[in-house]
């Protein structure tokens, strides 16, 4: 069983940065997938980035590449998501996820991902 514990959301305007963190309650697996989706009102669930910790692959969305960038501490057991150039509609409930059991080629889907957490809102005015 992992918890995983997200911060750093809040309110910017458009053009601004935030980074979020999330701190996992114990060593990830070697060979897990974790990962960053988001999910606005009225939206389905989508993924943002995803990171291979066997390969250190890293997937984005086509509507975030470029300005977001996710990394990991292994020591401090945290991943983040750095957000650059932050639009309107990057406004939602950013979640951090986890999988066992997803081979982690690609951004997935929210249905591979066995651990979340509670999530952090994040809102960009214009």
């Amino acid at each position: 069983q992992v918890q995983l514990v997200e911060s750093g959301g809040g309110s910017v305007q458009a053009g601004g940065s935030l980074r979020l963190s999330c701190a996992a309650s114990r060593r990830i697996a070697w060979g897990a997938c974790m990962g960053w989706f988001r999910q606005a009102p009225g939206k389905e669930r989508e993924g943002v980035a995803v990171y291979a910790l066997y390969t250190a692959s890293l997937y984005y969305a086509d509507s975030v590449k470029g300005r977001f960038t996710i990394s990991q501490d292994n020591a401090k057991n945290t991943l983040y998501l750095q957000m650059n150039s932050l639009k309107p509609e990057d406004t939602a409930t950013y979640y951090c996820a986890a999988s066992l059991t997803y081979n982690c080629r690609g951004l997935g889907s929210a249905n591979e991902f066995n651990y979340w957490g509670q999530g952090t809102q994040v809102t960009v005015s214009s």
